[in-house]
């Protein structure tokens, strides 16, 4: 189903964007400028912004950049790769009322890819900024998208999402996201 995304309906997933994990993602860089842009957005526009783990005790803590970006946001922390499967998470994303996720993070082929298949098959709308994750080898990356794109999930980018959180310009919100929107 083709649908523009409505920031009242929008949640944004970040999926273990960890310490020991990070920077050995291909394009990293990338990967955290985009995430960065899309909690800028969805902070402006205040739209939930859910922070995964993947097992903390071995991979440590969210990216301090990201968790700078989040004060008083609680990481939920998992063991399986699907956040859905993990105890909590579907509770919290249904919790909020929103049905359109959009997706970020690491590592795309795994938990990114799975958390998006199951939140698919569970009906939920699903959007996956592919320039705000990646995996560790580009291959994978690249399958990955490719194979979601195929499963019917909406593969898009960060600034694409944010345009259409934002709708017009000449808003506040569009002169304070601006900055962000241009750095690419």
């Amino acid at each position: 189903m083709s649908e523009l995304l409505d920031r009242g309906r929008s949640v944004l997933v970040v999926i273990d964007v960890q310490e020991k994990l990070f920077p050995a993602v291909f394009d990293h860089e990338r990967v955290l400028r985009k995430i960065d842009l899309l909690i800028a957005a969805a902070n402006t526009f205040e739209i939930p912004v859910v922070l995964t783990e993947q097992y903390p005790a071995g991979l440590g803590p969210t990216i301090g950049e990201i968790r700078d970006l989040l004060p008083g946001t609680r990481a939920l922390e998992k063991t399986h790769f699907s956040c859905v499967s993990s105890p909590g998470f579907s509770e919290h994303i249904y919790g909020l009322g929103r049905n359109q996720i959009v997706l970020a993070g690491i590592e795309t082929h795994v938990c990114v890819a799975q958390t998006a298949l199951e939140l698919d098959f569970q009906g939920e709308s699903v959007f996956l900024a592919a320039d705000a994750t990646s995996s560790r080898r580009p291959m994978d990356f690249e399958i990955g998208l490719r194979r979601l794109g195929r499963s019917g999930i909406a593969v898009t980018t960060a600034e694409s999402v944010v345009y259409e959180w934002l709708r017009r310009a000449g808003t506040e919100e569009f002169r304070r996201l601006r900055s962000r929107l241009k750095e690419g």
